[in-house]
């Protein structure tokens, strides 16, 4: 018991990229989400994300048969022969993966050198959100996991190993598929949170009210996979990034050519669904973008007393 503030220290030292984007992480959900549900959510991802590692270890499922490398249990802290860090990276990847989602699935208004997402929260809780996401989380991994499995390389270390080597550089598919179901479950547990009424804050916070907070989600995913493929290349894998790369590429520009669409197809249906959930940005968005000076008193009195639908 005594060694674990040294385990705690250590687990720091070794590992401060995961504490960076997990602080990333507090104020992306602080700012989407509230604060409550970003803090609840950080022992339930932990433990349902601990949970599938600690069974594939033991039974191969459901990422199929792996198993952890003990050579830094002196030196970080490992709950019961799994890498702390690595689970708790399970909650900043699932988030972003879901925040990536949301903001895709949602129209984009830009105007006056802002934008907004209009999500709204049916959005946040639809299927096509919970698929979408999961399979983010998928791709995240798809770049992560060969340069993860590289780290005698570089400052990861080697932390694991697959008894059976898989097709894609090492990686099996199983692997794949594991991380497909472990996505349902941590972005359908963050789709449960969002119903949650006790999770509800009685008022928004500074970054609530600020609309570029929102992005920063988004920009989470999209640092995540420009660190590891910023790391494929250093260690030298050539065909490794470049295949990477291939892979980003589609989606990447298909969201882009997206994201461009819903800016310039977006309507003021969009604007008062956002605002029936979201009423946070109401004044700017009902005085000064879509409706006309002598009806935006009034609506946004609706808005706010919630009688729009």
């Amino acid at each position: 018991m005594s060694d674990i503030p040294w385990l705690i220290w250590g687990t720091l030292l070794l590992r401060p990229y995961v504490f960076v984007f997990l602080s990333v992480y507090l104020v992306a959900g602080a700012s989407h989400m509230g604060w409550k549900r970003t803090l609840v959510y950080i022992p339930a991802g932990y433990f349902l994300a601990w949970i599938s590692e600690f069974s594939s270890i033991h039974w191969g499922f459901p990422y199929g048969d792996y198993f952890y490398i003990h050579d830094t249990m002196d030196k970080e802290l490992w709950v019961f022969g799994v890498p702390f860090m690595d689970s708790l990276s399970y909650v900043f990847l699932s988030y972003c993966s879901y925040s990536m989602a949301v903001f895709l699935l949602s129209p984009v208004l830009a105007s006056r050198g802002r934008i907004y997402v209009l999500e709204t929260r049916r959005i946040r809780r639809s299927w096509q959100t919970l698929v979408l996401g999961s399979f983010l989380f998928v791709l995240l991994d798809i770049i992560t996991d060969p340069v993860a499995l590289q780290g005698y390389r570089w400052f990861l270390g080697q932390i694991y190993g697959y008894r059976e080597p898989g097709i894609y550089f090492g990686i099996p598919m199983s692997n794949f598929a594991g991380w497909l179901l472990v996505g349902f479950v941590l972005v359908g547990t963050l789709q449960l949170l969002d119903r949650s009424l006790r999770l509800e804050q009685d008022s928004d916070t500074f970054l609530q009210k600020t609309p570029w907070t929102r992005f920063i989600g988004p920009l989470l995913y999209v640092s995540v996979l420009a660190f590891n493929l910023v790391v494929t290349f250093h260690i030298g894998e050539q065909l490794l990034g470049v295949v990477g790369c291939i892979v980003l590429f589609y989606p990447t520009l298909l969201c882009v050519f997206f994201t461009l669409y819903k800016i310039a197809d977006v309507s003021r249906r969009h604007v008062e669904a956002h605002l029936s959930d979201f009423p946070t940005f109401a004044s700017e968005l009902s005085f000064h973008f879509l409706l006309p000076d002598d009806a935006a008193g009034n609506e946004f009195e609706k808005i706010r007393s919630g009688k729009v639908q």
